[in-house]
């Protein structure tokens, strides 16, 4: 069997998708194996070069190619599928692992390929949107994510209620993969003082975060409600309005692990996610957790979390109470919990298939 010994990661520099190519990024390079980092979209800022800088081999190469959300349509999506194609040849890469099936469909890749859905624009409307018909302008989206479910050597879902649901919608023929996410857990705060407060984080914008929630019942609470993430202002055309929320901005993974560490609630409400990275990430960080009732969630959090139906505001509101009045048992639950989705465990299980596609196709690099 050939070694691995480079594999070529895709990724961009937003959210969840950077910490995910950065943790799998140092796994690879701890096992000896090459990664490098092509990133869509915007290119990384300075702090996020610095962290990328600090990965031992990391080739982190900004390609300028439109990301799988910001791709007008199938054909500029299939071009950057084409070019990453040429790069993974040009650095010799041993094998590919996409950060959307997306990218897969119909591109003579000339290595195997592994692709995680690490999110859909077709389940999340059905989510978002329950009944409705996904419009056109997403539905060739869905469509490339299905073929490139069918297509990749190797299919990887986050949990076993986004696998199943992917199976359902788009049948692809094949058994998708679960590797659950893991987080290597921040350095200890220290002598941080907790306060009495409710957090959340995420793509604030995004209606499957259902941010409008938390909003509406933030003003029954006596604490501070802080939200970290992109917000629009009340009013704004693009979405949000956010009138009771404080918002935090745009957090580099520092500066959010110190509001982890001084606020004691965590609340995800969203009505969609296949994860939830920050969820795990505050349940390292010693929060208690209030999350919606979505099948993810129960899946990863049974018994270490409370649960709220993700529409019912009122529930929130007493489940918010329960755990503001009484936070440190719900808290050590949801640490407990949160050390079964450690990095070790996801970068084992990532590098066991690639090291078994390269073995099976053979390597090209020297």
């Amino acid at each position: 069997m050939r070694r691995l010994s480079r594999v070529l990661l895709t990724g961009d520099a937003t959210g969840g998708i950077w910490r995910y190519s950065l943790e799998l990024a140092r796994g690879l390079a701890q096992a000896g194996v090459q990664p490098v980092l092509a990133l869509l979209g915007p290119n990384p800022a300075p702090a996020q070069a610095a962290e990328a800088a600090s990965v031992p081999g990391l080739w982190l190469v900004p390609t300028g190619l439109p990301s799988e959300r910001t791709a007008p349509d199938e054909a500029a999506l299939r071009s950057t599928g084409a070019a990453l194609a040429g790069l993974a040849q040009r650095v010799r890469a041993d094998t590919v692992h996409l950060h959307t099936p997306a990218l897969a469909a119909e591109v003579a890749w000339g290595v195997s390929v592994v692709a995680v859905a690490h999110g859909d624009v077709g389940t999340w409307w059905e989510a978002v949107h329950p009944g409705e018909k996904l419009p056109d302008h997403l539905a060739w989206h869905a469509a490339a994510i299905g073929r490139g479910l069918a297509e990749a050597d190797v299919a990887i879902a986050p949990s076993r209620s986004f696998a199943r649901t992917l199976a359902r919608r788009y049948r692809p023929g094949r058994d998708i993969l679960v590797v659950r996410h893991g987080r290597t857990p921040p350095p200890a705060a220290g002598a941080v003082v907790r306060v009495p407060a409710v957090l959340a984080a995420g793509r604030n914008w995004d209606a499957g975060a259902n941010m409008e929630l938390l909003d509406q019942v933030a003003p029954a609470l006596d604490v501070p409600v802080q939200v970290a993430g992109p917000c629009y202002p009340a009013g704004a055309a693009g979405g949000g309005g956010f009138a009771n929320l404080r918002p935090l901005g745009l957090l580099d993974a520092t500066a959010l692990a110190a509001h982890m560490a001084a606020a004691t609630v965590f609340a995800a409400p969203a009505r969609y996610a296949p994860f939830g990275l920050a969820v795990l990430e505050a349940a390292q960080a010693g929060m208690a957790l209030a999350l919606a009732d979505i099948p993810a969630f129960r899946e990863l959090w049974e018994g270490a979390a409370l649960f709220f139906p993700p529409d019912d505001p009122a529930r929130l509101a007493d489940v918010l109470r329960r755990l503001l009045a009484a936070p440190a048992g719900h808290a050590r639950r949801a640490a407990e919990r949160a050390a079964r989705y450690d990095a070790a465990t996801m970068i084992a299980a990532t590098l066991g298939q690639h090291r078994a596609l390269a073995g099976a196709t053979g390597a090209v690099s020297a």
